[in-house]
C-alpha cells in the first residue's frame, strides 16, 4: 500500500549576499547552514478531465513544506501533491491522503487509484513488463467529490531529512503522526479550508498513520481539527496478528481466511464463491481452530483430527504437511507450499500473482511476484508525471518504498513498545466516540496477507470502538485492489458513496 516534497540547497550567490549583509552591520542570518537553507519548490499546472462522469477543470500543484525545528532550523522536506478544483468551493470536501510502508511514497494511491491520471499495468496478475508504460486519464479519480492531497511523508517520494536532522525526530510512529499532521494543518491554513470536511485516507502502514494523524488532529485540546471520515485500505492497527512468533496463536487464526481465499482462487479448495469460503473459514478459525492452538499440548487426538481435516479442506495443503507444522503454518511457508506441485509460488501482496523460483525446493519463496510484477510500472509513471509533467525540478530519486524510515522507525506507542502488543485501533475508537458524526471506511482485498482481512474485522471489531458508523467493502483482488480494473471502478464508486452520505 503519493505525495512529493523537496528542498533546494541556497545557491552560492544567496551565502554570498549573506557574507556581503553581514559585513555591512546588518543582522547576521548565516545561523541557518547555507547547506541546510532550503528554498521551497511550489509548481503549478492547469488542467481538466472527466471523473466520475463529470468534467473537472482542476489544478494540480507539486509543492514543498518545510518543517523547522523550534529555534528555525529547516529539519524536514515533505512534497504534497494536490488537486483542486478550479474555481475553489470551500464547502467542497478535502480528501488527504498517503501510503505505508511506513516508507512507502504516495505513488500507489496516487497512480493507481485516485489521481487524474494512472498507470496502466495488467490487470490480471501478469507481470507489468518493460517500458513504455502507458499514463491515461482516470475517470475513477474522486476529484467529482473531494480535493485531493496527496502527501509523502518524511523519507518517502521526494521528501526529505535536512542534514543533521535526528531521523528519530521523525521516524517513528508518533513523530511521523505529528509530521503528517501538521502538513496538513499548514495545507488547510495556505489554502482557506478550515471549514471544509475532511477526510484522511491511507493503505496499509497508512492506515496505521490514519489512527495517530487523527489523533493528532482531533486530539489536540487546543487545536483541533475536526474530521468527517477515516479511508483504511488494507488496514493494519493491530500488529499482534502479524507476528508468528512461537506462543503467537492470534496469528495463525487471522490468516487462515486468507489461505482460504488464496486455496479457492488456485483451485486448491472448493465453494460457491470467495465470499462462501471466506465465512467459512472466519467460522472455522475464531471457532474449532482457536480453541485447538489455545489448548496446545492438551488438545485430545480426535479433536485435533477433525481440525487437521478441515484445515486441510480450507487451505488445500495436505493432512501430512499441517501435522507437520503442528497445525500452525506461517504465510511464508504457505506461498511456497500451496502450488508447489505446480513449481509456482504465489504472491504476498496479492495471492493471484504466481512466480517462478530458482528451484521448487525449500520453505519460502526467493521474492514476491505481486511486487516485482507491478513496482517498475508505477516507478515510471510518478517520475514521469512529476518531473515532466508537473515540472518539478531535484536530483534525488522518488523513493517508492524508501528503506531510510524503515531502519529507523520507532514503533513504540506513547511509551509502550512494539513486542509488548502494538494496537492503534483504540485511538480510531476513541475519535468516534468524541466525534458523532466521524465514520470510518474500511476497504480490504480477499487476496491479501500483508493485512488479512479477518485481521482487520478483529481490529476494528474490539471494545470502545461503535460499529454502526464503519462501513466494510470487500474487493477481488489483493492489497492494492485498485491494479484490478473492476475493483479500482467499484473502490471509486464505494468511497464516492461514502464521501456524499456524510
Amino acid at each position: 500500500m503519493n505525495v512529493r516534497f523537496l528542498a533546494v540547497l541556497a545557491s552560492v550567490s544567496t551565502l554570498a549576499l549573506n557574507v556581503t549583509v553581514a559585513a555591512q552591520g546588518q543582522p547576521d542570518n548565516s545561523a541557518v547552514q547555507p547547506e541546510t537553507a532550503v528554498t521551497p519548490q511550489v509548481r503549478t499546472r492547469d488542467l481538466s478531465g472527466t471523473f466520475g462522469g463529470q468534467s473537472i477543470s482542476y489544478r494540480a500543484t507539486i509543492a514543498d513544506t518545510v518543517l523547522e525545528s523550534d529555534s528555525g532550523k529547516p529539519e524536514a522536506v515533505i512534497v504534497t501533491t494536490s488537486y483542486v478544483k478550479t474555481l475553489a468551493d470551500p464547502s467542497r470536501p478535502v480528501f488527504f491522503i498517503y501510503n505505508g510502508g511506513p516508507g512507502s511514497g504516495s505513488v500507489w494511491l496516487q497512480m493507481g487509484a485516485w489521481g487524474p491520471k494512472r498507470v496502466a499495468i495488467p490487470a490480471d496478475a501478469r507481470d507489468d513488463g518493460a517500458p513504455p508504460y502507458p499514463l491515461r486519464d482516470n475517470p475513477d479519480s474522486l476529484l467529482d467529490v473531494a480535493d485531493l492531497v496527496f502527501i509523502d511523508p518524511p523519507g518517502t517520494g521526494f521528501s526529505y531529512l535536512t542534514p543533521g536532522t535526528d531521523p528519530q525526530k521523525y521516524y517513528g510512529l508518533r513523530q511521523d503522526g505529528r509530521a503528517v499532521a501538521q502538513v496538513i494543518r499548514r495545507w488547510i491554513n495556505d489554502n482557506g479550508r478550515w471549514n471544509s470536511p475532511k477526510y484522511l485516507g491511507g493503505e496499509s502502514y497508512g492506515t496505521t498513520r490514519t489512527a495517530m494523524v487523527a489523533d493528532e488532529l482531533e486530539g489536540s485540546t487546543y487545536n483541533d481539527v475536526g474530521l468527517n471520515g477515516l479511508v483504511l485500505i488494507s488496514t493494519i492497527l493491530d500488529f499482534a496478528g502479524r507476528e508468528p512468533t512461537p506462543g503467537n496463536e492470534m496469528a495463525y487464526i487471522v490468516t487462515l481466511p486468507n489461505m482460504a481465499t488464496a486455496a479457492y482462487f488456485h483451485g486448491k479448495a472448493q465453494a460457491s464463491s470467495v465470499e462462501a469460503i471466506a465465512e467459512e473459514a472466519r467460522r472455522f478459525a475464531i471457532g474449532p481452530y482457536a480453541a485447538a492452538l489455545l489448548k496446545g499440548q492438551d488438545l485430545p487426538a480426535d479433536e485435533r483430527a477433525s481440525v487437521r481435516r478441515e484445515l486441510a479442506r480450507l487451505t488445500g495443503l495436505s493432512e501430512t504437511y499441517l501435522e507437520q507444522a503442528d497445525l500452525r503454518v506461517t504465510d511464508q511457508r504457505f506461498y511456497k507450499e500451496l502450488l508447489r506441485d505446480r513449481g509456482r509460488t504465489i504472491g504476498r501482496l496479492d495471492a493471484r500473482y504466481t512466480g517462478t523460483d530458482y528451484d521448487n525446493a525449500g520453505e519460502t519463496p526467493d521474492n514476491d511476484p505481486s511486487f516485482y510484477g507491478i513496482d517498475a510500472g508505477y516507478t515510471a509513471a510518478i517520475n514521469s508525471w512529476a518531473r515532466e509533467t508537473l515540472g518539478y525540478r531535484t536530483d534525488r530519486e522518488y523513493q517508492s518504498i524508501g528503506r531510510e524510515p524503515g531502519r529507523n522507525w520507532d514503533w513504540k506507542l506513547d511509551g509502550g513498545s512494539r513486542g509488548a502488543y502494538l494496537n492503534v485501533a483504540p485511538l480510531i475508537g476513541q475519535a468516534l466516540r468524541q466525534n458523532s458524526q466521524l465514520r470510518v471506511f474500511a476497504g480490504q482485498g480477499w487476496y491479501d496477507f500483508a493485512t488479512p482481512f479477518f485481521g482487520a474485522e478483529y481490529s476494528l471489531n474490539r471494545t470502545g470502538i461503535p460499529q454502526d458508523r464503519i462501513t466494510w467493502k470487500y474487493y477481488d483482488a489483493g492489497h492494492m485492489m485498485y491494479i484490478r480494473d473492476q475493483d479500482r471502478a467499484r473502490l471509486a464508486s464505494d468511497l464516492r458513496e461514502f464521501i456524499r452520505a456524510r
